[in-house]
This record gives C-alpha cells, sequence and structure tokens, in this order.
C-alpha cells in the first residue's frame, strides 16, 4: 500500500525511507547535545573543586631593602657674604673704571678713579676707589661721567672670597629634617652638579607660604666656578636619614578608607592586610609592620580582588607557580 500524508497526497516510498533517515540524524544530535553538556558541567564543578584552579595572579617577594630619606628643595645662587663699594669723597665724577663683571679682585686692588670736585682739597688717595675684599666683582652699579657720593647709591658689589650658596624655600613639614653640615647635591641650571652642606636654616616660617629658609654653601670646582652667576636656579638634594625593611613595588600597595594595604597570597588564597608605609625609593615603598621577607604579595593590587578570593601565584622572575 502506497503511504499517504495527511494531506491526502501520495508519498513515495523513497521520500519515506528520508524522512526516516532525518529522524535519526536529529535523534543523533540531541543525544550528542545533551552528553557535552553534562561533560561541561562535570569539568566546571571538577574546576571549582580543584585547589589549583583560581585566577591567575602575578606576585612578588616582600624582600628587605634600604631606603634613603631625603629632602629635595629649589632656590637661587647668592653670594654668601657681599659687600657694597661706595667712594669716600662728595659729589664726584667717576673718571675711569678699571674692571669688569666676573673679575676677580684682591683686597686693596683699584676698581675705579674718580676727578677731584671743583673747589675741593680732597687728598688724591680719596679720588680711587678700592676694593674691600678678596673676591669677585658681582656687578658694577656706575658709570664713567657719573656723580658718586659716600652716602649715595654703591658704585661696585664685591662677592667676598667668591663664595656663592643656593638659597632655598623648605616646606615646614621637612624643614625639622635639615640639620646644619649636612652633606648636600647641587644641581645649577647650565653649570651641572655641585657638592653643598647645610651653612643655615632659619627659625622662622613665613605664614603664608608655610616655608622656612635655609642656605646651601657650595664648593665649585675651578671649571664650574666661572659660570656660577648670582640668580641662576639651583635644586638641592640632602640625605637627612636611612632606613632598612621589608619593601614592595609601589603597585603593590592599595589605598582605601582604612589607609594602604596588601594583598597577600597564602595557602592560594588572597589575605588583605593593612599595613604603615614608609620611605619610598624608586619604584619600591617600606612597609614598616604586617609584612615579612619573602612573603607572596600581588605585585598589582586592585579591587578585582577579594579577601578569600582563590588564586593562581605566578612569581614573575622565574615564571614558575608559588603557593604557600
Amino acid at each position: 500500500m502506497t503511504p499517504v500524508n495527511i494531506a491526502g497526497l501520495r508519498i513515495g516510498r523513497g521520500d519515506a525511507r528520508q524522512r526516516d533517515l532525518t529522524g535519526v540524524r536529529l535523534c543523533g544530535l540531541a543525544i550528542a547535545a545533551f552528553v557535552g553538556l553534562a561533560g561541561g558541567l562535570a569539568m566546571a564543578t571538577a574546576a571549582r573543586a580543584d585547589p589549583a584552579r583560581g585566577m591567575a595572579v602575578s606576585v612578588v617577594k616582600a624582600k628587605r631593602e634600604c631606603f634613603k630619606d631625603v629632602v629635595r628643595v629649589t632656590g637661587a645662587i647668592t653670594p654668601k657674604e657681599q659687600l657694597q663699594v661706595r667712594p669716600a669723597v662728595q659729589g664726584a665724577r667717576v673718571a675711569d673704571i678699571l674692571i669688569e663683571n666676573g673679575d676677580s679682585v684682591s683686597e686693596g686692588e683699584v676698581l675705579a678713579r674718580l676727578a677731584r670736585p671743583e673747589r675741593s682739597n680732597v687728598p688724591s688717595s680719596a679720588l680711587t676707589v678700592q676694593a674691600p675684599a678678596d673676591g669677585t666683582v658681582g656687578r658694577i652699579m656706575t658709570q664713567i661721567g657719573a656723580i658718586v657720593s659716600a652716602a649715595g647709591p654703591p658704585m661696585f658689589l664685591i662677592i667676598v672670597d667668591g663664595e656663592f650658596e643656593l638659597q632655598v624655600q623648605v616646606p615646614s613639614t621637612r624643614i625639622g629634617k635639615l640639620k646644619v653640615g649636612q652633606l648636600a647635591q647641587v644641581d645649577v641650571t647650565g653649570v651641572g652638579e655641585i657638592d653643598g652642606e647645610v651653612r643655615t636654616i632659619s627659625p622662622e616660617i613665613n605664614v603664608k607660604t608655610q616655608t622656612g629658609e635655609a642656605r646651601i654653601a657650595i664648593s665649585p670646582n675651578p671649571s664650574t666656578e666661572k659660570h656660577l652667576r648670582m640668580g641662576t636656579f639651583g635644586r638641592a638634594t640632602v640625605e637627612v636619614g636611612a632606613s632598612c625593611g621589608t619593601s614592595v613595588p609601589l603597585s603593590a600597595v592599595l589605598y582605601g578608607p582604612l589607609g594602604p594595604v596588601v594583598q597577600v597570597v597564602r595557602e592560594n588564597r588572597i589575605e588583605t592586610r593593612p599595613v604603615p608605609i614608609g620611605l619610598l625609593s624608586g619604584g619600591s615603598i617600606e612597609i614598616k609592620q604586617g609584612l615579612k621577607e619573602g612573603d607572596l604579595v600581588v605585585r598589582r593590587a586592585g579591587t578585582f580582588l577579594r579577601e578569600g578570593d582563590r588564586v593562581r601565584p605566578f612569581l614573575q622572575e622565574d615564571g614558575a607557580t608559588a603557593s604557600r
């Protein structure tokens, strides 16, 4: 008998066989899908149960490191001591100037000659202007033909012994760290690095700027001394102390409402520990308490990890898995 579909149309035997094969294929696909789903669930369950699994995180070992406590300040080059030079007569005209800015002079050396004022009987020695001390001509403040006087403005500024220093303003929060005699490294614009030493520290703090003044004596060598100029900008670094202790990378410290914390990996789980921090050095930070040397710390702390999370720690130094 020839098969008939529900619409009353005849169906050939070949078509019936084709429908039987299609049904078999669909059944096979359904069974395969079920098996795959069951396998995936089993694998997920195994992953959760396997203590070696979890988020992969890069860790570093806390290490012992020594840190330097430094005070960094900026300021301008100024003479350590300078003298103003005036004539000994009143109302004399400048006849000749014998020096230039930056010249080295000796005590008693003639700097300028003056013309004798009319109807004056001043001695000839009063018509020469001399250097009051050994040093460097810091500034010429007159010119030929100008009228000068003992009571008038100075003619010259002499930097005694040619000694300069860096005059700096120190924040009130750091000035207490400075002490007279501490060594400094001074970097002068256009000159380079020069050795220095803290010479004076002001006992007064400016109410508006909350800074105090300090002066750092500098010791230029012959190749840099001639390039120093009053008013030149400079920076100084003063080492005021040192501390040795446990350190971690700066990126390992997370700052939250309770202060700085680090994320320690212990037995493949995250422990969040509050830690007091100390000095900085390059890319490292001192941890005063809460960590010991060798503890595994998440290199880049973040909120994506929480207390108790299971992780797979990896030491970046050797790429090997590490667990505690």
